[in-house]
């Protein structure tokens, strides 16, 4: 008997996962509102990322003369142009996600969907039986009351791609990964940018070595940080004014809020269903995706565990493994990598500097200067490191960070080393190319080991 599966939510979390079904054999019906892909392909990560590559162009322009380069006349952004270019890609990559699934065989429907008790889903006046249902809805950025987003300056980042001019002078509320990332990028474009972090620094909830060397490299790069909360934004003639809890305020042209997401839930239909939801609002897994209803299962950012689209789509996949009966390891935190895309890029893996000051985890560490590796002399970098934790006693590689141009690249192989439990030693025996940055992963290996001696 062929199993149905009716998947809610058409980002990484869904389409990750009905990719999964079709190929073990059952029939998939794939409900999306918004467009296949979801906000992550469409209006988040995709075109974030895609908007970050401009950025990183006009860094490594500004960095040219460190090498002998240097140019006649002024480079601009064609904000028009790349707007264009990010609304293409999103779009081009939308289309290829439906078309790879209905290349597989997985139906896809289009319209709001709802869950019914005992597995039934609603589209409009259709009810669609299941054996299994995902629900993958995503979230949405979270609104602050007095600043409620018009779209043209007071904004979130679904908004962006739509103006018609670079801000004069943006200011970023919230300084976790979605804030930082665009006040480096508006930066680098030529922005005049004020960050607002209601903690002591940005990027609060990553290695503080890490966040305070992002930092530096902000303000010294003429990013104006305030430390505060936003209190409420004003629209004045011209621009915004953002007012803090302390009373004091900021004249920008835009505002861009970036304070946290909340769940997709809203008529949903999660109470009938008997599908739980935890104090803020977010769907209630266990390590296999389960929800506290019986053949339902929930995925991605809708449950709030560690937001990422690597993480949503393996939440998908597992959900679908555990309920078609295949052999299957619950989701490991410990093994998920993460980067910000700012200039440097910060990524991490596995055990976190936090953990081992708590005294929650013993580990040794180590950490390496990138001004010390020969590649990033030559290409001009003097900010960033790479830093490795191991095991006392056993040497196992536990975690690590990578502060540098494509961190998100150099990050990979402690990765591997975390999951598949590699020892400093062999790590260190393992060959990097010279000269690369990567030398200085296997450079900070090698100091473990003679710490560890």
């Amino acid at each position: 008997m062929v199993t149905r599966i009716a998947i809610i939510g058409g980002g990484p979390a869904g389409y990750e996962a009905a990719l999964v079904a079709v190929q073990l054999g059952a029939e998939v019906t794939l409900v999306d509102r918004d467009g296949v892909g979801g906000m992550c392909v469409l209006a988040d990560c995709v075109p974030s990322k895609t908007f970050i590559a401009t950025s990183e162009a006009m860094t490594t322009l500004s960095h040219a003369d460190r090498v002998g380069v240097h140019g006649e006349g002024t480079v601009s952004v064609q904000v028009a142009e790349v707007h264009a270019r990010v609304k293409a890609l999103a779009l081009a990559q939308s289309n290829d996600i439906a078309a790879n699934l209905v290349r597989h065989g997985v139906s896809i429907l289009n319209g709001p969907a709802r869950l019914l008790p005992g597995r039934k889903v609603q589209v409009g006046s259709q009810t669609i039986a299941a054996d299994v249902v995902l629900l993958a809805t995503g979230a949405s950025p979270r609104v602050v009351s007095g600043a409620d987003p018009d779209g043209e300056r007071i904004l979130d980042w679904r908004h962006l791609y739509d103006l018609k001019e670079l801000p004069t002078h943006l200011v970023v509320v919230g300084s976790g990964v979605t804030g930082a990332e665009f006040a480096s990028a508006y930066l680098a474009m030529g922005c005049q940018v004020t960050l607002v972090s209601s903690r002591d620094r940005v990027l609060p909830s990553e290695d503080p070595d890490a966040a305070e060397q992002l930092q530096q490299v902000f303000v010294r790069n003429g990013m104006r940080v305030l430390r505060g909360r936003a209190a409420g934004v004003e629209l004045q003639e011209g621009g915004v004014l953002v007012k803090l809890v302390d009373g004091s305020t900021v004249a920008a042209s835009h505002c861009l809020m970036t304070v946290g997401s909340v769940p997709n839930t809203t008529d949903l239909g999660l109470e009938e269903a008997g599908v739980q939801v935890d104090a803020g609002g977010f769907i209630k897994v266990d390590r296999v995706s389960r929800t506290t209803a019986d053949g339902v299962y929930a995925a991605g950012d809708v449950t709030g565990v560690l937001m990422l689209a690597s993480v949503a789509a393996m939440q998908g996949r597992i959900a679908m493994w555990h309920a078609l009966g295949e052999a299957v390891a619950p989701l490991r935190l410990a093994t998920v990598s993460a980067n910000v895309f700012t200039d440097p890029e910060v990524a991490s893996v596995g055990v976190t500097q936090k953990q081992v000051d708590d005294g929650l985890i013993a580990a040794t560490s180590i950490k390496l200067p990138l001004a010390t590796n020969a590649r990033a002399k030559m290409q001009g970098l003097t900010d960033g490191f790479v830093k490795l934790f191991c095991r006392p006693g056993s040497g196992s590689i536990l975690g690590g960070v990578v502060v540098a141009p494509r961190a998100s690249e150099l990050i990979l192989s402690v990765s591997l080393a975390v999951q598949h439990g590699l020892t400093a030693d062999q790590f260190a025996h393992t060959f990097s190319i010279y000269p690369s940055l990567s030398g200085s992963l296997t450079e900070a290996a090698r100091q473990l080991m003679l710490h560890e001696a």
